[in-house]
């Protein structure tokens, strides 16, 4: 599928595919809306914590682990960070996306989550480790074992799948007791099939451009 370079209302990049008409990140702001919906309502939310365990659905572009990653660090907590993606960017196209410019940050962190090895846990950081998983969505099957998920699949129009029970379930059974899901989304009809699997689901000021987003906990 095509793909091409936007840049987004805060000068930050995104991926556009002309075919579905969908952005990899949001044309009002690709590194607002990452901050906004998955490091100030998901990740700032286990600032105390000993350590966090997060899933990531739609690695993407990376720009939701280098941001958890920079958050991180002065506060020294330890993260396992999880990135499930079908179709990897390339690294051509990684080369091109300008995040580490924009936040005023080396490229070489940015990069160096790129350039390891899939399905292999790498410590970016002393306190980051990542793995990347080459799977599809459906394909997710693990229990118990994250604290946080960032559900960030391309969107319910063009993927409606993505968006089922079905998977949603898979994202119940993947967090602990207390997890937390976040998404850019505010669709009534996502907010309703999370509950129908058992979360518990606030709706939150959006980013900007859109005026809500969700956010589900397992209790």
């Amino acid at each position: 599928m095509k793909r091409q370079l936007h840049i987004t209302a805060d000068g930050s990049t995104t991926i556009h595919l002309p075919e579905w008409n969908e952005n990899y990140h949001s044309k009002h702001g690709a590194i607002q809306e990452a901050l906004h919906v998955f490091i100030k309502m998901g990740l700032s939310l286990f600032y105390d914590s000993k350590k966090v365990s997060i899933l990531e659905v739609g690695f993407g572009t990376g720009l939701n682990a280098y941001l958890t990653l920079l958050n991180t660090q002065s506060k020294s907590i330890p993260i396992h960070y999880e990135g499930v993606e079908a179709f990897p960017v390339s690294l051509n196209e990684i080369e091109c996306c300008n995040f580490p410019e924009q936040l005023k940050e080396t490229r070489d962190t940015f990069e160096k989550l790129h350039r390891t090895e899939w399905e292999k846990v790498t410590s970016i950081t002393p306190a980051f480790t990542l793995r990347k998983r080459q799977q599809f969505f459906d394909e997710i099957n693990d229990i118990n074992k994250f604290d946080l998920i960032y559900f960030d699949a391309f969107g319910p129009r063009v993927q409606p799948e993505l968006w089922s029970a079905k998977q949603f379930q898979k994202m119940f059974d993947a967090l602990k007791q207390n997890g937390v899901l976040v998404t850019y989304s505010a669709k009534g009809s996502v907010r309703r099939t999370l509950q129908e699997v058992g979360f518990t689901v606030e709706r939150l000021p959006g980013p900007p451009g859109k005026r809500e987003m969700l956010r589900a906990k397992k209790t």
